[in-house]
This record gives structure tokens, C-alpha cells and sequence, in this order.
């Protein structure tokens, strides 16, 4: 790929348009490398390096750039002198779950830091599907995957995924709302879909009465209003795992 067209994957339309992402620093591409052994498709990704990682030795092929070049190609302000440009998976296909997997479904949620804590949880403790609404941010946004600390290649991920079809793919969903049952209750492990909402807005009403979820709450005892996105679904996986 030609230098001039690595820059424009900065933006999620050229992302599009191009097919693929970047992975940029010494940690991801190392993560990148571990998921290319069990994932062929990984294997056409291309390295950056400056003079700084000239060793650097992997199955990928590999590009010597000048540190004036890496200061252009990468999005961080300082950046380690290495960066993999990735090909994107096809992530707009519904795909039956495994065997006792659950699925986080993530309504139009916005922060970049917030989706890739939300996929670094996930990938951490496994037997998850992550969900995304259409209007959702890219999870291929470099601030995403550099939050995501890899989870992006280890993790199966959805993206477009309308909210009204939840209700044909799974049998149960549950969601959170404070006048729910609290999350310690027997019945919080047994469905299939677990619903987050946008940041401020949460998720329609509507939406919830239509698919008849079930509403569940983090049980707190302080004068805050809310919590963080993140850490709600953070308790709510740790929850899962630990009663499962």
C-alpha cells in the first residue's frame, strides 16, 4: 500500500474504502503476530519500521520508513517506530454463537476508550461476543484499537448489527435499569443477550418493551447518578464469569 494511502486510515471512511486498519506500537503488533498463528487472514498484514525496530523479525513482510515518514503515517504524537497495517475481517455478518457463549450487545455506544476497555474486558475473560448498533463508533478507530491493548484479534465481533434483530437471534435478553433485580440474582447468568446503552441516552424504551428484556441493577450505595459504560459492562462480564 502506498505511503499517501497508510495516511488516510486515520479516517473511518478510507478504512472502509480500503479494507483496512492500523496497529500501531510494539504491544499490538506483538498481539497481532500471536492471533496471525491461528488466524491465516492476519498473515497479510504489512510492517512499518524505522530504524528503531530494523530487528524486528515476524512473519509479515516488512517496510523500512524514515522517522520523518513513521511521523506521518502514524496517529499517535510520539510513536515507537512501529506500526502494521491490517486487512479488516468482514464483521457486518451474523454468525451462530458457540457453544455457552454470551453476546454484549453495545447500543450506538461513542467513546472510543470506553469500546476498546469494553473489548479488552471481554477478550480477557473469554466466551463473549461483542455486538455493535449501526451509528456505533468504529471499533477499527486508532484510539479504539490502541484501548483495546489487541482484544480486537482475539475477540468475535459484530458490527451493523440492528437492534430489533436481537430478539430473532436470542432466546432471553437482559439489560440494566435501576429498578431491575440485582445483578447476584440466580437468574442474571441464564440469558443470551446482554443490552448496554448509548452513553447519555441509554436505549429506547420502546426497544426494551419489544424485546421483553429483562432488567437487572448494579447495586450502589453512593449519591453518584450513573456509571461508566465501561465499568458497568466490566461488573456485568466479571458477574457472568464468576457465576457461570
Amino acid at each position: 500500500m502506498k505511503l499517501d494511502d497508510i495516511k488516510k486510515l486515520h479516517q473511518k471512511k478510507y478504512r472502509q474504502a480500503l479494507g483496512h486498519y492500523l496497529v500501531e506500537g510494539e504491544h499490538l503488533v506483538l498481539e497481532l503476530q500471536k492471533a496471525a498463528a491461528r488466524q491465516p487472514a492476519l498473515k497479510a498484514s504489512e510492517l512499518y519500521v524505522t530504524d528503531a525496530y530494523a530487528h524486528w523479525a515476524g512473519p509479515f513482510k516488512t517496510h523500512h520508513v524514515s522517522d520523518r515518514q513513521m511521523a506521518l503515517l502514524a496517529d499517535t504524537r510520539t510513536p515507537q517506530g512501529i506500526l502494521a497495517v491490517v486487512p479488516t475481517p468482514s464483521l457486518n455478518v451474523a454468525h451462530m454463537p458457540e457453544a455457552g457463549e454470551k453476546a454484549v450487545y453495545l447500543h450506538e455506544v461513542q467513546d472510543p476508550g470506553n469500546l476498546g476497555t469494553i473489548l479488552r474486558t471481554l477478550a480477557w475473560f473469554g466466551g463473549f461476543r461483542c455486538l455493535l448498533s449501526p451509528g456505533s463508533v468504529d471499533p477499527y478507530n486508532p484510539k479504539v484499537v490502541r484501548a483495546s491493548m489487541g482484544a480486537l484479534f482475539h475477540l468475535p465481533l459484530e458490527t451493523e448489527v440492528p437492534l430489533d434483530s436481537l430478539g430473532r437471534r436470542y432466546r432471553s435478553v437482559a439489560c440494566l435499569d435501576l429498578n431491575g433485580e440485582k445483578l447476584t440474582a440466580t437468574s442474571f447468568s441464564q440469558h443470551d443477550c446482554y443490552l448496554f446503552g448509548n452513553e447519555a441516552r441509554g436505549v429506547p424504551r420502546e426497544a426494551l418493551d419489544n424485546l421483553a428484556a429483562t432488567p437487572y441493577t448494579i447495586a450502589g450505595k453512593g449519591e453518584i447518578e450513573s456509571l461508566n459504560l465501561a465499568s458497568a459492562v466490566n461488573m456485568c462480564a466479571y458477574e457472568l464469569v464468576r457465576s457461570s
